[in-house]
């Protein structure tokens, strides 16, 4: 799943409030997939938080240490 997000960047100046019993967005959510809903959360991270190329992928590390004899 590769989604350009640099252009859907969320204006944090805006702040809507609902109710969380609103029935349209359970039946939408209610006839996704957990895969699509999976997705969907994903891609709204992105947005939040922005998406960085450099921390897409788990960085490795080796660390090398000397066996102390005695």
């Amino acid at each position: 799943m590769t989604v350009v997000i640099s252009s859907l960047l969320m204006d944090k100046k805006v702040l809507i409030v609902t109710s969380v019993h609103d029935s349209k967005i359970d039946h939408y959510w209610e006839g996704k997939s957990f895969v699509e809903r999976l997705e969907a959360l994903e891609r709204l991270r992105g947005i939040i938080f922005g998406y960085d190329a450099f921390t897409e992928r788990l960085q490795r590390t080796l660390t090398i240490t000397e066996l102390k004899r005695d």
